[in-house]
Order: structure tokens, then C-alpha cells, then sequence
């Protein structure tokens, strides 16, 4: 187990660093670049199976306590550890990183971006796997900045070189916002390294902010909470958000929405609550409020892209979305209860299935109308998506409907235990200004029901195919292959909740209490 965890932080760099190698004879298939493809599937699909191994592995009577741990000393002088270890928290985390990463060099393999060189496309593809990997499997302060900063450069590069109008800017403003915001975040993670005598996330968690003043957990949470509440993305911190995901090629915007925006979510979880609760407390209402005025103001956003003569993106209108279903796991978060952080922690598992999925359909409608404009999609070109590719139109009403939170699927569980939490938040908090917030999100579900239902209705159900307008390929195999797993797990997640939080809960419980259980 402590094997199958390195080697599952190592290995997507070791892959990136052979990626960049000539190829060998005998593997070159084709051409070079199909080689490097191939290349990307194989490390992407090993580190995948051993994320796999790394679960069915798992001591599940006991998700609370820390498995498969590593814990090495880097830097004597600051007490700076090479300390590895997932519990019932992070488990989930790292499968769906790794499962999304595997679909992108998947679709990637059958339908390469246009840009550069693959070579560079795969590493890139590979260093942000080991970014993303090691955020969740980290247990030192100093660690989990450097695996959270480390995703920033292969990200700006997807988007920048691979990415469609606008990608530079776009780029540009991607990698100001999250630096700013890690710098702000870095302050914090060193006062608490200073004031408490070490950067070790499980013994800071288990002192659970006693060897720290009030003052001190309300600056430091201030510090981080900024820095990851850039990455989430939280209202009003989020406009970075929409200008990326509409510039980048379709396997950034899946992993974009997909992994990068768990790790600020994940980051309050693992680091605020349990190390300065105090801190938390005293921010908490604030963060509920943003969280819930990032719920409506998402959801009124996609209403205004989506109706007629807009002119909206529809991977726009998704990036706007996301900052919603945020919304929700932040107002989990933010009420300080376990009911809450659990449905936090499967909002994010059921944004990152979902919302991945709607980001490979919506890059397959662009690769095949050439646009995401609203209003070609649903008119003339574009309309009764059922009629001329069915399979493609029953998927993209699927995605719709699990992400508007229809019971049955993923994406209800997680927004409904945020609302109930809401009705009932920790001690201390005002539960006047909880139940607004909570009616808040609860106006954020009938807002983003009846955005999504417009797309649906616009671009599934419109008139025959005009005469002389070409038949349009529905799904291919490729497609098949890269989007089934993703349709499953939603299902599976929606009908049968408690596979997914039956780990988180007992992790979450003895968080909350500072290792005291």
C-alpha cells in the first residue's frame, strides 16, 4: 500500500520525462506522435489501475485513519516531511483524478487538439496528473503548496498553445488570479507552520488549533481561505473561471472543472477545519454568504447566456454553472457540521463526474458544428439534436438532468445534505442567516433547472433537418469508450450514495472533533 501510493504521485512524472524521449523503434506504430499518444494512454491507465488497487487495498472498516502512509524527512532545518497517506477524505479524490486523466489521453488519442507538438501535450498532460495526485495525498503544509502550485504551468500551457480564440488572454488571466491568490494562501500555511512548530497536516489536525491563539486561526484561515477560494472558484473570486474554460480544448476544460477546482474545496477540509477551527468559526457566515450569493448569481448568468439572440457560449455557460454547484459545496463546508462536509465532499465527486461529462459534450457538438454559440447550436444548423444524433442528444440531456440535481442521480445527494445542513448548522452559527442562505440555494435549484432544461429544449428538440444540410456523426466509439465510465458512476453514485459516504463520513466526524475519536 505505501508502494502503490508513491508510486502513484511518482510515476505520472516519470512518464512525463519519458514522453519527451524519441520513441523506440518498435513502438512507434504509425507515425511519432501517435507513439506519444499511446504513450499518454498507457502511463494515464497504469496509474488509473493503481489508484484502483490503492482502493480495493483500503482498510474500509476504518476510512478515518490514515493507510498506506510514507513519512520521510526532506528538510531538517524547517521540519519539512515527504509525508504521504490517503483516508476515506481523499480516496475518492484520487480515483476520480486519475479516472478523468486516463478519459482525457483516451479521447486525446482518437482526437489530438490542434496545436504543438504531442510530445509537449502529453507531458504536460502527465505533470498536471502528478500535480493534482500528490495535492490529495500530501500531509505537510509545505508539500501541499508546492503540489498545488505545481498544476498552474501544465494548465497555463494546455490552454495557451492547445486552446481555441482567446487562449493566451485567457491563460493570462488564469495563472495571475491563482498566483496572487497561492501567495496570499502561502503566508497563511507558514504562520501556522511558525506558530505551531511544524507543517505535519495530521498532527496539526489532531492538535485541532490548541496550540494556536484565536488570532492567529483567524488570520491564517483568512490567508488560506482567499488562496483557495481563487481556485475553487468562490463568487466573486471566479471570473477567471469562464474566460478559461471557453479558450480551452476540451480535455482542459474536463480537467479544469473535474480535478482543479476539488483542490481548493478539498484544501478548507483538510487544512481549515481541522487546524483552525476557531478561525473557521468566525469566518464561516461569511463564507456561507459568498457561497450563496455564488449560487444565484451562477445560475442567473447561464439563464442570461442561454436565452435566445445571446449569443452565448455553451462552455461558458457550463464554466458559469460550476461556480454554482461550488456554491453548494462551500455552503456544506461553511455550515461546520459533518452532514454538511459529507455532502460537500459528494457535491465535489458528483461536479467532477458530471460536469466532466458535460464538458466532453459539449467539445464534441463544437468539433462537429465547428461553434458552441447558443443560438447556431439551436437554430437552423444546429436544432433537434435528437433527430439527427440521437445517442449524442440523449447523452447531453442526461448530463443536463443529473446536473440540475434529479434524485437518482450524483448530483442530488450532494447539494441536498449542503441545504439540510443549512436548516441545522454547527453551535454558535446564527441559524437565521443559515436559513436564508439556505433558501438562497434552494432558489440556485430551480434557477439552474430551468437553464438547463432551455438548453436542453434549444438544442435537443427543434425542427426536422433542413433540406441540403449534412447528416451529423453521432457518437463514435472513442467517445463511447471516454464517456461511459463517466455515465455509470453517476448512476451508481445517484442510486447508491452510501458507497461514497459511508468513506467520507467517519473521516469527516473525527476531522471535526481533531483526531480525538
Amino acid at each position: 500500500m505505501q508502494f502503490l501510493l508513491a508510486f502513484v504521485v511518482v510515476a505520472p512524472l516519470l512518464g512525463a520525462a519519458a514522453a519527451l524521449l524519441p520513441a523506440p523503434p518498435g513502438l512507434k506504430g504509425k507515425s511519432p506522435d501517435q507513439a506519444v499518444l499511446r504513450h499518454g494512454v498507457t502511463v494515464t491507465g497504469v496509474i488509473l489501475l493503481a489508484t484502483v488497487a490503492l482502493a480495493a487495498g483500503f482498510d474500509h472498516d476504518h476510512p478515518s485513519r490514515m493507510q498506506a502512509t510514507t513519512d520521510i524527512s526532506w528538510i531538517k532545518a524547517l521540519d519539512v516531511r515527504i509525508h504521504l497517506g490517503v483516508d476515506g477524505i481523499s480516496l475518492p479524490l484520487l480515483v476520480l483524478t486519475a479516472l478523468l486523466t486516463f478519459l482525457c489521453a483516451l479521447y486525446s488519442y482518437f482526437k489530438m487538439p490542434q496545436g504543438p507538438s504531442p510530445k509537449a501535450f502529453v507531458a504536460l498532460l502527465l505533470v498536471l496528473e502528478a500535480g493534482t495526485l500528490a495535492t490529495f495525498a500530501v500531509l505537510d503544509l509545505v508539500l501541499f503548496f508546492l503540489a498545488f502550485e505545481m498544476v498552474l504551468v501544465p494548465m497555463y500551457f494546455l490552454i495557451a498553445r492547445w486552446g481555441g480564440g482567446g487562449r493566451r488572454a485567457a491563460a493570462g488571466k488564469f495563472i495571475l488570479y491563482t498566483l496572487l491568490g497561492s501567495v496570499v494562501m502561502l503566508l497563511g500555511l507558514l504562520l501556522i507552520g511558525i506558530k505551531a512548530g511544524t507543517f505535519d497536516m495530521v498532527a496539526l489536525a489532531t492538535d485541532n488549533g490548541r496550540g494556536l491563539t484565536t488570532s492567529v486561526q483567524f488570520t491564517a484561515v483568512l490567508a488560506i481561505g482567499l488562496g483557495l477560494a481563487v481556485k475553487t472558484p468562490m463568487w466573486p473570486l471566479h471570473s477567471w473561471l469562464p474566460d478559461a474554460h471557453t479558450a480551452a480544448p476540451t480535455v482542459g476544460s474536463v480537467l479544469l472543472a473535474g480535478v482543479l477546482l476539488k483542490m481548493g474545496t478539498y484544501g478548507f477540509v483538510r487544512i481549515a477545519l481541522p487546524i483552525a477551527p476557531e478561525g473557521m468559526h468566525t469566518l464561516a457566515p461569511y463564507l456561507a454568504a459568498f457561497a450563496a450569493a455564488g449560487i444565484v448569481y451562477g445560475s442567473l448568468a447561464c439563464l442570461a447566456l442561454a436565452r435566445p439572440g445571446a449569443k452565448g457560449d455553451l462552455k461558458r455557460l457550463i464554466a458559469y454553472s460550476s461556480v454554482g454547484h461550488m456554491g453548494f459545496v462551500l455552503l456544506g463546508i461553511a455550515t461546520l457540521t459533518p452532514t454538511g462536509v459529507n455532502g460537500a465532499l459528494f457535491a465535489n465527486i458528483a461536479h467532477g463526474l458530471i460536469t466532466g461529462l458535460l464538458f466532453f459534450l459539449v467539445g464534441a457538438l463544437k468539433d462537429r458544428y465547428g461553434t458552441a454559440d447558443l443560438d447556431t447550436l439551436a437554430g437552423a444548423t444546429g436544432a433537434a439534436l435528437y433527430g439527427r444524433a440521437p445517442r449524442l442528444g440523449a447523452l447531453l440531456a442526461f448530463a443536463a438532468v443529473a446536473s440540475l440535481g434529479l434524485p437518482g442521480l450524483a448530483g442530488f445527494w450532494g447539494e441536498m445534505l449542503a441545504l439540510f445542513a443549512a436548516f441545522d448548522p454547527a453551535e454558535g452559527l446564527n441559524r437565521a442567516a443559515y436559513l436564508v442562505f439556505m433558501a438562497l440555494g434552494g432558489l440556485g435549484t430551480l434557477l439552474t433547472a430551468a437553464y438547463l432544461l432551455m438548453v436542453v429544449r434549444r438544442v435537443c428538440m427543434g425542427g426536422p433537418r433542413p433540406a441540403g444540410e449534412p447528416e451529423l456523426a453521432d457518437v463514435q466509439p472513442y467517445e463511447l469508450a471516454a464517456w461511459t465510465p463517466l455515465v455509470a458512476l453517476t448512476v451508481l453514485a445517484g442510486l447508491w450514495p452510501a458507497v461514497l459516504l459511508g468513506l467520507t463520513d467517519p473521516a469527516v466526524q473525527q476531522l471535526l472533533a481533531g483526531g480525538t475519536q
